[in-house]
């Protein structure tokens, strides 16, 4: 059976920190950062390497700064 492994690239200078990946993500994978971007947002960020491409982050931002790279794992 394959399961699928994401990765995750947020374009942090669109991002307006809005929060909504955060909540949809099942495996908690996306936070809102500390640090700020050039237009004064708190911008998204992965913080662990957990993703499973559910593609929920991307189909819920509304700025489309979400980008997913899938890869299909054997277990």
């Amino acid at each position: 059976m394959a399961k699928f492994k994401g990765a995750i690239v947020i374009d942090i200078e669109k991002c307006k920190g809005c929060g909504l990946c955060v909540e949809v993500c099942p495996q908690n994978v996306i936070a809102l950062g500390n640090n700020v971007n050039t237009k004064g947002y708190f911008y998204a960020d992965v913080i662990k390497e957990d993703c499973t491409a559910c593609e929920n982050c991307v189909m819920v931002c509304p700025d489309t700064v979400i980008t997913l790279y899938k890869a299909k794992v054997e277990v």
